[in-house]
C-alpha cells in the first residue's frame, strides 16, 4: 500500500529532504524538523536527542536522534550549517515531533553555510510524488 498525503497537509512553503526532513527558510536562519511521514513511521516519540548550539555540522552528519518505544531515527544534515537554536520543549515534550511536526515540534534553527542550498530541496511536489511510490 503506498502512501497518501494530501497537500492540504503537506505545507507548500517549505522544503524537504529524501530522508523525511523539512525546511523553512526565513531569512538568515532556517528551521528543520521531520515530516508528518516521518513522525508516523517513527510512532509515538519519547526522547529527543538534540545537537548543541554553534556546533558546525557538515552535510551528511548526523545532528539529533529520536527514539519511540518501537523505534528510532538518525536525522542528518541536509546541508552544512551552523546549529543556532535547538527546541528545549522537546526535552520534557518529545511527543511533540508527532503531534504538530510542522509546528510546536520544530528541531533545530541553523545558518546554512550557502544559502542556495535550501533551494536545492525538494518542493512539496516532488516531495509528494515520491511518498507515492513508497510503502506505508
Amino acid at each position: 500500500m503506498a502512501y497518501v498525503l494530501g497537500m492540504s497537509t503537506l505545507p507548500p512553503d517549505l522544503r524537504y529532504t529524501e530522508t523525511h526532513e523539512w525546511v523553512r527558510d526565513r531569512e538568515k536562519l532556517v528551521t528543520v524538523g521531520i515530516t508528518q511521514f516521518a513522525a508516523d513511521r517513527l510512532g509515538a516519540a519519547s526522547f529527543v536527542e538534540l545537537p548543541y548550539p554553534g556546533e558546525l555540522l557538515k552535510a551528511g552528519v548526523v545532528f539529533c536522534r529520536i527514539r519511540s518505544d518501537s523505534s528510532s531515527a538518525a536525522l542528518q544534515m541536509p546541508f552544512t550549517a551552523k546549529i543556532m537554536e535547538v527546541n528545549q520543549r522537546l526535552d520534557g515534550s518529545a511527543g511533540l515531533v508527532n503531534s504538530d511536526p510542522y509546528g510546536a515540534g520544530w528541531i533545530v534553527r541553523m545558518e546554512p553555510g550557502d544559502p542556495a542550498d535550501v533551494d536545492a530541496l525538494l518542493d512539496a511536489t516532488t516531495y509528494e510524488a515520491g511518498l507515492a511510490t513508497q510503502d506505508a
